[in-house]
């Protein structure tokens, strides 16, 4: 089953099960999905595409709920964290800081860095080999720190 078959079948439950909180969510997806699908020349989004797709929604959603609670609104900002939790039920499991940083030495160690300056060597290669699987600035982060050391 594609992703979006397993979006659209979700949606079709959350309807049956009058869960208006969850569905608010699946159909954003789904809206996100078919604005992807309309605005190539192929009809079709791919699963890796649609991962990212909600990987920056759920991105939207945590950074939205971070402004709602330093706005002191906490009845806003429960509704955009769970929004966020259902997204993240679609997403794959993200690594956690220590399996991060074991990568980020490794390939320290394979591009050769010796200092800060080397952090776009580093960024470049880890970009590509965590995409969907880490947060970019946690990524960052930890590059910096462990280049500085």
């Amino acid at each position: 089953m594609s992703f979006t078959e397993r979006i659209n079948n979700d949606i079709k439950a959350a309807m049956l099960a009058k869960e208006k909180e969850k569905l608010a969510a699946l159909r954003d997806i789904k809206s996100k999905l078919l604005l992807e699908a309309t605005s190539g020349p192929d009809a079709n989004v791919s699963d890796d595409v649609a991962m990212k797709i909600c990987l920056k929604l759920h991105k939207q959603r945590m950074e939205t709920h971070a402004l709602y609670i330093a706005q002191n609104r906490p009845d806003l900002a429960e509704e955009e964290y769970f929004q966020a939790q259902i997204i993240e039920s679609y997403l794959p499991k993200m690594l956690d800081e220590s399996e991060i940083r074991s990568i980020v030495e490794q390939v320290v160690l394979e591009v050769g860095a010796s200092g800060p300056q080397d952090m776009g060597k580093v960024m470049g290669k880890l970009t590509a080999q965590l995409s969907g699987k880490a947060d970019g600035k946690l990524i960052a982060s930890i590059v910096k720190e462990v280049l500085t050391k």
